[in-house]
């Protein structure tokens, strides 16, 4: 298992793409309207809105299924959310490579 990404809540994701653009020389990975992925150096920051996504840590497992029933997404990655005993969102990642498609 490892961190594949942070996930922080942002009012507009144009907004804080070009703040994390220019004050951390980010890289842009994937942006739409509810959501964007930043590379930064070996870390990974997903921007998101509060409706469309929660706050989150995202751990990349290829025994994500033990944590429940996964969400197969667009780009061939699945997770699911769960949260913590403390009350904190954690994403369980299946990469693509290691998810057969159904």
């Amino acid at each position: 298992m490892k961190l594949h990404h942070i996930a922080l809540c942002v009012p507009s994701i144009n907004s804080a793409v070009k703040w994390y653009v220019k004050h951390l020389k980010a890289s842009i990975a994937y942006q739409d309207e509810t959501w964007a992925m930043l590379d930064i150096e070996n870390t990974s920051i997903a921007l998101v809105l509060p409706s469309q996504h929660p706050p989150h840590i995202a751990f990349e497992s290829i025994e994500a299924e033990k944590y429940g029933k996964l969400k197969t997404h667009r780009d061939g990655t699945a997770s699911i959310y769960i949260q913590d005993p403390f009350g904190n969102t954690l994403e369980f990642l299946k990469p693509a490579e290691d998810n057969p498609s159904p």
